[in-house]
C-alpha cells in the first residue's frame, strides 16, 4: 500500500479531483480484476474504450481512476486523475510505486520481425549458465531467475511489465533479456523503462493487420531505438537493408552485425549439417548445436550482445558451443524405424518460412523429400497467406494445407486464401486437410524412408485456438506419437 500523494509528487500534468492522501493497493487495466483500493486506468484504445469500465471498476472497489477526461458524474467517495498524456504518467506512477526497476537491471531489448524469442532465449541460457540469476520475457515464457509463468503476449501490459520487472529485481536478477514488439511500442507499454541495450534482428512486412502499412510497422520499430539514452548500445543487423534507419538519430552507441556485410561483430559459415553450425566470429571459430543461417545470425547477435555487456570472447565463445536450442524452433528429432527426420518451427510469417525451407533445403539429401503441413492464423493479416502457400509449395516437395489458429474465421475459408498462391506455381503439390491433426498424420503416411517433415506455423504453442477457445494442441507431441510408437 502506497499514499496516492507519494506517487503522483512530481508529476505537474495532472490534475487530482479528490483525495490525494489516500491509499492504494495496486494497479489495473481490467476491471473485471479490480480488487478494493486499486488505481483503475481508463485507457482508450483502438477496439475498446476504458471510460466505459469506470462505474464496474468502482463498484468492484476501485479507489481511484486515472483517465483522461473527468466523467459526467463522477463519483464523489473516489479520487480522479487526469491527464493527456495517460500513458506517460501510468509510466511514471509505477516507476514510483516499484522504485525504479529497470534502472537497477541491466535490461536489453530485443526487436525485430524474427529471432527475436530465439536470441532472448539463448541470452537468457547463456548469462544463467555462467551463474547469473536472469529475467527472461518471450512469447514462449517469462521467466524470473528459475521461476516460470506462462507467456500471455510477446510483451506484456505495462502494469504486469513493471510487476514483473520488480520481482526479478527483489529474487536478485542483473540482467533482464526481453521480446519487444511493435504492438508494445506503439501502445506504449515500455514506457518509462530504462535499457541497458537494444537489438534489431530484421524486419519484413508483418502484423500489416495492425499497422497499416510497412512503413508505420518500421516507425513503431524505430521509435524503440529513439527513446535509447546515452551510455546504452544499439546493436542493429547490417545485412538487412533496414538495420541503418532504426539507429538514425540515435542517442545509443551504435554497433552492427551481420554475416554478409561489413560489421562489427562478424559472422562467417564455416560449415552446416542436421547437428549444428561450425562458424567463426570476429575471426574465432566456434562449433554450436543450432541448424540453419538464420541461426548463425542469432548466434552472431548473441555474441556481440555478450561481448557488449563486457563479456571476453573466449567465455562467450565457450557459452555458445553449449547453447541448447529453443522450443519450437527448429526442434526436430528422426523417428528410429523409418528413419524420418521431423521438425517443429514456429514459421509464421512469410520471412520466417522461407528462411526455416532454407535451411532445410541445405542440409537435404538427393533421396529425400520434404513435406511441409502449414496453414496461417486467423484474425491476422491475410496478405501474406498467398506469399506463404507459394513459398511452401516452391520450396517443398510435398504440401499439406491446414488448420493453424483459426479464431474467429473459418479455417476453409483461411486455406482458400493460402491456395490463391498455390494455384500460380504448382497446384498438384499440394492438398488441403483442415484438421491439423489428421494433416499431420497424413505427413507421416506419406513419408518415406529418410524423408523430411516440417510442421510450421504453432512451434511451442500447445494449444489452437478456435472461436475464443484454446484447445490442448502439441504439434512435437502429435508428431512423436505417431512416429515413435
Amino acid at each position: 500500500m502506497k499514499k496516492l500523494a507519494d506517487i503522483i509528487r512530481d508529476l505537474n500534468q495532472v490534475q487530482i479531483h479528490g483525495d490525494a492522501q489516500i491509499m492504494i493497493s495496486g494497479f489495473c487495466l481490467d476491471s473485471r480484476k479490480v480488487q478494493k483500493g486499486n488505481l483503475f486506468v481508463a485507457v482508450r484504445g483502438s477496439a475498446q474504450d476504458g471510460n466505459v469500465y469506470i462505474p464496474s471498476a468502482i463498484q468492484s472497489g476501485a479507489a481511484a481512476i486515472l483517465c483522461q477526461q473527468l466523467p459526467d458524474r463522477p463519483e464523489p467517495a473516489v479520487t480522479y486523475i487526469t491527464c493527456d498524456d495517460l500513458n506517460g504518467v501510468l509510466a511514471s506512477m509505477l516507476n514510483e510505486w516499484y522504485g525504479y526497476p529497470s534502472s537497477t537491471v541491466k535490461l536489453v531489448g530485443i526487436t525485430g520481425t524474427n529471432g527475436k524469442t530465439t536470441t532472448a532465449t539463448l541470452l537468457y541460457q547463456l548469462f544463467t549458465q555462467w551463474g547469473f540469476k536472469c529475467g527472461l520475457i518471450s512469447t514462449v515464457q517469462y521467466r524470473v531467475h528459475l521461476k516460470v509463468y506462462d507467456s500471455s503476449h510477446t510483451t506484456p501490459d505495462i502494469i504486469r511489465l513493471y510487476a514483473l520487472l520488480d520481482e526479478m529485481v527483489c529474487e536478485g536478477c542483473t540482467y533482464v533479456f526481453m521480446e519487444v514488439s511493435s504492438h508494445a511500442v506503439d501502445q506504449d507499454r515500455i514506457r518509462g523503462l530504462q535499457y541497458a541495450g537494444a537489438v534489431f534482428t530484421n524486419i519484413t512486412p508483418d502484423h500489416m493487420d495492425y499497422h497499416g502499412t510497412f512503413s508505420k510497422y518500421i516507425a513503431a520499430k524505430k521509435k524503440f531505438f529513439d527513446g535509447l539514452q546515452e551510455g546504452a548500445f544499439a546493436l542493429y543487423n547490417t545485412d538487412d537493408p533496414n538495420g541503418r534507419i532504426m539507429v538514425q538519430n540515435c542517442k545509443a552507441a551504435k554497433y552492427s552485425y551481420g554475416v554478409k556485410n561489413m560489421a562489427d561483430y562478424k559472422g562467417k559459415i564455416l560449415d552446416h549439417n542436421l547437428f549444428g553450425l561450425h562458424l567463426s566470429i570476429n575471426k574465432a571459430e566456434v562449433h554450436t548445436r543450432l541448424i540453419g543461417e538464420f541461426n548463425a545470425y542469432n548466434l552472431v547477435c548473441v555474441y556481440a550482445v555478450a561481448e557488449l555487456l563486457g563479456h571476453q570472447q573466449e567465455e562467450i565463445l565457450i557459452g555458445l558451443s553449449t547453447l541448447q536450442p529453443v522450443e519450437g524452433r527448429f526442434e526436430w528429432f528422426r523417428s528410429p524405424e523409418k528413419n524420418v527426420i521431423a521438425i517443429v518451427d514456429y514459421a509464421h510469417t512469410p520471412d520466417a518460412l522461407e528462411k526455416i525451407l532454407t535451411a532445410i533445403r541445405k542440409i537435404q539429401q538427393k533421396d529425400q523429400s520434404l513435406i511441409t503441413v502449414m496453414g496461417c492464423g486467423g484474425n491476422r493479416d491475410r496478405r501474406k497467406r498467398p506469399v506463404m502457400g507459394e513459398i511452401a509449395v516452391r520450396m517443398s516437395d510435398k504440401v499439406i494445407l491446414t488448420s493453424d489458429n483459426p479464431r474467429d474465421e473459418d479455417p476453409e475459408e483461411i486455406i482458400k486464401e493460402i491456395e490463391a498462391g498455390v494455384q500460380e506455381v504448382h497446384p498438384s503439390k499440394h492438398i488441403c486437410i483442415t484438421d491439423r491433426a489428421q494433416a499431420i498424420k497424413t505427413a507421416c503416411m506419406l513419408a518415406n524412408f529418410s524423408d523430411i517433415i516440417l510442421v510450421a506455423g504453432k512451434g511451442h504453442e500447445k494449444y489452437q485456438e478456435i472461436k475464443g477457445v484454446k484447445y490442448p494442441f502439441d504439434d512435437m507431441e502429435i508428431l512423436k506419437t505417431i512416429l515413435l510408437n
